[in-house]
């Protein structure tokens, strides 16, 4: 298999050489070149296109926004966003995943040895998973991912926002929703929580993303969504009409107790090389809400969420895995369909309406 051709555009001239060190005498990913500005960096691309393209987002002149939305609208390249996650490159870099980008990654920490070696482990599975995505379903989502109404017209549509009513929402019961995803799963999320009522059944997510990064993720969703949308904290109730989402760097598990379900936010080692971990929250639900639980696993690389969601599909949980078509990259949910953990294959537009369904049979 041909290594990886990696692009790199980052003004700072130490953070290119970092980057170049951590990739070097890499059998699989191989750094094609690298430029300090968008301005060149567009000139080197014409010439020579790679699989992957490394992008800052904070640079003078042509900022790396308004660089990544033009090679989306010529010829999507899969894109990794590199940023520092300060606050505002947090929110910047949440505005380039919904221009297109497949995932985002923080600076490498310059000093320290392991430091760098835990950069060098991230971006690799970054820009793996990246040359594994599909740009283009990533750009046609974009732009229609705050709408909450319109017609479906196929996988890749974006769904109308299913209505209540009260013969599908009248039971009392506590039934948890819980959801993982990682590579292109925010916007699959967005897609989906933007399409649900306010009075859905409680829902928890794990999706991978950096530390700090959630915060701002759930308090954008929360402006998008007509259910609360929040980052979990330790005790948070999970209840009707509100979204719960894993901090950065930190495991999100369930636990039961009168007949309610609570989050227990916590540290610990990865699980899957992932803090969070899909596997961590679908095992701890597995364990507390047995057949009243639903879980689905959407679009991400590697195979973290797969065998929770088998013990959950075990115990009698339903279970759904996003199909091949509508997911930026298939790996995760192929990996729980491998394992005999799926019991549907949904596209991404039909998710919505099956965890209603779900919700509905009491």
């Amino acid at each position: 298999m041909a290594a990886i051709k990696v692009f790199l555009v980052d003004d700072s001239a130490v953070m290119r050489q970092t980057i170049a060190y951590l990739l070097k005498d890499l059998p699989d990913v191989e750094l094609l070149g690298s430029a300090p500005n968008p301005l060149i960096a567009m000139r080197s691309l014409q010439q020579q296109r790679p699989d992957v393209l490394l992008l800052d987002i904070e640079m003078p002149g042509m900022d790396g926004l308004t660089f990544l939305r033009q090679v989306m609208a010529q010829d999507p390249i899969p894109t990794v966003i590199c940023s520092s996650l300060s606050t505002q490159g947090s929110k910047v870099a949440l505005d380039a995943l919904a221009a297109g980008a497949v995932s985002v990654v923080a600076k490498p920490k310059l000093g320290l040895k392991q430091f760098l070696e835990e950069s060098r482990q991230e971006l690799i599975a970054a820009l793996k998973a990246a040359a594994r995505a599909h740009p283009r379903l990533r750009v046609q989502n974009a732009p229609a991912l705050r709408q909450s109404a319109g017609p479906t017209t196929g996988a890749m549509s974006t769904p109308a926002r299913v209505a209540s009513s009260s013969g599908l929402h009248a039971f009392a019961v506590n039934k948890p929703v819980v959801i993982g995803s990682s590579t292109g799963g925010t916007q699959a999320l967005e897609q989906i929580l933007t399409a649900l009522p306010a009075d859905a059944p409680g829902i928890a997510i794990t999706q991978h993303m950096p530390e700090k990064f959630t915060a701002m993720y759930a308090d954008r969703m929360n402006q998008a969504c007509a259910m609360q949308v929040r980052e979990a904290r330790d005790g948070d109730r999970l209840e009707r009409g509100l979204v719960l989402i894993a901090p950065g760097g930190r495991h999100l598990h369930l636990r039961k107790a009168a007949g309610q379900y609570f989050a227990v936010v916590s540290d610990g080692p990865p699980v899957n090389r992932h803090r969070p971990s899909v596997d961590v929250l679908f095992k701890s639900v597995a364990e507390c809400a047995g057949r009243d639980a639903l879980a689905i696993i959407l679009t991400g690389m590697g195979d973290d969420g797969a065998r929770g969601m088998k013990l959950m599909h075990d115990g009698g949980a339903r279970t759904i895995a996003q199909n091949e078509a509508s997911c930026v990259v298939f790996g995760m949910p192929n990996e729980a369909i491998k394992l005999g953990g799926v019991d549907d294959i949904l596209p991404l537009d039909q998710v919505a309406r099956a965890i209603l369904q779900f919700d509905a049979r009491g």
